[in-house]
């Protein structure tokens, strides 16, 4: 029998979750590494009180390994957000159910394997680092901000990003190091660029882990720009930072090539973002294909983080994966 593919994913709750769940539906074992420096939302006021690493993005990753026929309600409890209850409104049950297993075990790390185990659901989701971090980020015209939830506030004009780095400095989980070494594909993205994939790239260990794996590296593009965090980014700047950030040459670039409709991308203009321009020319590592969501995301009423409202198809995505992994 031939054995699955061990599979890394690396980024964020949200933009990974399309990727996560079609890999569900390939012969895969996959495992995901989550950024640490989440500070907005239930998870920031969680991590405030306790002092643990954020579980939020974790979450949501741990809920897209779930079945969604036969672990539909599991997948469901760990998604629900409270939306009233004095000290609860906000706050989503799973955030909380990992946070308790923290507090038992001390160990975010450990935490998600028993939840995982606890839930019967296949796949592992590791924290990139075990330590509590902030995210610091310094923009163009020197303005230093301190927390990851900043980069979603408009507190400064829209510019490029110079610098980031976590505080304090973070070291590779041994277990996410582990993983990536012995990878057959590894995926980063799609996810906020800085806040979801460059968080996780710019801990301290990574690139040498990278050295030392033999795995296929692929990077899903963005659909949009971010005001915040990519503003005039064009696909190539976008690679060339990640190949910069694990010491590697990626493999495959994914890059969406559908329309995306005139009036999300007018909703989007509002705010400076427009459509990640495909500047990537004949490259033969770049597979582009339609991608994007025809149903566009929903704010939830007592969802402090601004969510992006365009989305990655996961049914594209496992198509689009499913012709790349037959190929190598």
């Amino acid at each position: 029998m031939t054995q699955p593919l061990r599979t890394v994913v690396i980024g964020g709750g949200t933009g990974i979750y399309p990727v996560v769940t079609a890999l569900r539906q390939l012969p895969t074992q996959c495992a995901s590494i989550i950024n640490a420096s989440d500070s907005g939302g239930s998870t920031g006021r969680i991590r405030d009180e306790f002092g643990f690493p954020p579980v939020g993005d974790m979450r949501q990753s741990l809920a897209a390994m779930a079945d969604p026929t036969s672990q539909h309600w599991i997948r469901e409890l760990l998604l629900y957000r409270f939306t009233k209850g004095e000290g609860l409104k906000g706050h989503n049950l799973g955030n909380l159910l990992l946070t308790a297993l923290q507090d038992m075990t001390g160990s975010t790390t450990e935490a998600l394997a028993i939840a995982a185990k606890v839930l019967r659901i296949h796949g592992t989701v590791i924290p990139v680092t075990e330590s509590n971090v902030q995210l610091e980020i310094e923009y163009a015209d020197g303005t230093v901000l301190l927390g990851e939830h900043l980069l979603d506030e408009p507190i400064v004009p829209a510019q490029k990003i110079t610098r980031m780095r976590l505080t304090p400095d973070a070291i590779l989980n041994p277990t996410a190091a582990e993983a990536i070494k012995s990878a057959d594909f590894i995926i980063i993205g799609p996810g906020d660029y800085y806040a979801s994939l460059q968080s996780v790239l710019i801990v301290s260990g990574i690139a040498g882990a990278f050295a030392k794996s033999n795995a296929k590296i692929l990077y899903f593009v963005n659909l949009m720009t971010r005001s915040s965090q990519t503003k005039d980014m064009g696909a190539q700047e976008h690679v060339l930072g990640i190949e910069r950030a694990i010491g590697r040459t990626l493999d495959h670039i994914i890059m969406n090539n559908k329309n995306i409709p005139s009036a999300i991308q007018k909703y989007y203009a509002t705010e400076g973002e427009l459509p990640v321009a495909d500047d990537l020319g004949a490259d033969p590592r770049v597979t582009r294909a339609p991608l994007v969501s025809a149903t566009t995301a929903k704010q939830g009423s007592t969802d402090a983080v601004p969510r992006s409202l365009l989305r990655h198809d996961e049914a594209l995505i496992f198509e689009c994966l499913k012709k790349i992994i037959k190929k190598s």
